[in-house]
């Protein structure tokens, strides 16, 4: 019996489509349309480092087809390649005054999404999958999210963290606290409480209550004796002064959404800054990107492991016929034991091998 190879490809195509969300393409078919939708602005350190990440893993998978073209989209949010269409959006959220303007913000950027027509879509951290994640919900487009805070299934489009059960998956992040504090210690033995210094963003609120789960569980290396978490710049500086005189150590949390007297968001830049010249205790940070700012260490919550992860998922999903809703979702593995140098030599701290110090910041 003559086989219709045509016909055949045809049904081996449909039963792909049916259970899977896309199959292979083959030279002439359309380019693949990859939809990014950052949660920040592409100045915050996060992101820049999610986007190293999410860039390296693109070349790897052939999506983008050279550096340059990685060059082009980190540069203007766009560029096409023989394989791909792939399109960044901001949401900026860090920056947004108030929930009237996050919403208007998600309005804008879901009508954006819906017009691109996107064949799969990477949302960027929490507030890009708390906004525009519920707006394609059950869709037929493939999610893939990184940066989540602590627990994929908080904002419902996740059933459990291995079995998704929708059309959304990712990576999230676990957090390394006891590991920083643990790290901390090692760099200063004599430290035995802290206290956390947030501001109160949904990040900041989520990494506190991590770390004060921990130290309820008895699990942390130092004592957790306050916390700190507001969005008032001149209260979290006061405080901060306050407790240095009682406290050995800070854990930083969290410090881009804090607000100066007149309801503008304080740079990052500055409050590094200010803290450098007047807080005198060691600290540990949550995420690396603290560490290049100036703090003193952390085991970093790499987010260029982040950004590659959740290509590689995208990857598997488009390519392989994985299906989100059974396709576990994931954490990568801890970034570098992180020390910044110059804030080291602040404090007259010696280095020795036995700290374990993976990674120098100068």
């Amino acid at each position: 019996m003559k086989i219709n190879h045509a016909l055949l490809a045809l049904g081996l195509g449909l039963i792909l489509a049916v259970n899977g969300y896309a199959a292979t393409l083959n030279e002439g078919d359309e380019k693949y349309r990859i939809l990014v939708i950052s949660s920040y602005h592409n100045e915050y350190l996060w992101s820049q480092e999610t986007n190293q990440g999410f860039c390296a893993a693109m070349l790897k998978y052939g999506y983008f087809d050279n550096k340059d073209q990685a060059d082009v989209y980190t540069k203007n949010d766009y560029v096409e390649s023989t394989k791909a269409v792939v399109k960044k959006m901001w949401m900026d959220s860090k920056r947004k005054k108030g929930k009237q303007e996050k919403a208007e913000m998600a309005m804008r950027v879901t009508q954006a999404a819906r017009d691109f027509e996107p064949d799969i879509i990477f949302l960027g951290d929490d507030n890009a999958v708390k906004y525009i994640g519920n707006q394609f919900f059950e869709t037929g487009i493939p999610i893939v999210f990184w940066g989540v805070n602590n627990t994929p299934v908080k904002y419902g489009l996740v059933v459990t963290k291995d079995r998704p059960g929708h059309n959304v998956t990712g990576v999230y992040q676990t957090g390394y606290y006891v590991e920083s504090l643990l790290f901390l210690k090692k760099i200063v033995p004599e430290v035995k409480t802290f206290a956390i210094l947030s501001d109160d963003t949904s990040s900041g609120r989520s990494h506190l209550k991590k770390i004060q789960y921990y130290a309820n569980k008895g699990e942390l290396p130092l004592t957790l004796t306050e916390t700190v978490s507001t969005k008032d710049y001149s209260l979290w500086k006061k405080k901060a002064m306050e407790l240095q005189n009682s406290v050995d150590a800070f854990f930083l949390a969290q410090y881009s959404g804090l607000k100066d007297d007149k309801g503008n968001y304080v740079p990052t830049e500055e409050v590094t800054s200010w803290y450098m010249q007047n807080i005198t205790v060691p600290e540990a940070a949550v995420q690396g990107q603290f560490v290049k700012q100036g703090m003193l260490c952390s085991a970093d919550d790499s987010g260029y492991n982040q950004g590659f992860e959740a290509v590689a998922m995208g990857h598997d999903i488009l390519v392989n016929g994985a299906k989100p809703a059974t396709f576990a979702t994931r954490t990568p593995q801890r970034g570098a034991l992180m020390v910044n140098k110059k804030r080291a030599k602040i404090l007259g701290i010696t280095f020795v091998p036995e700290m374990g110090v993976e990674e120098f910041i100068e």
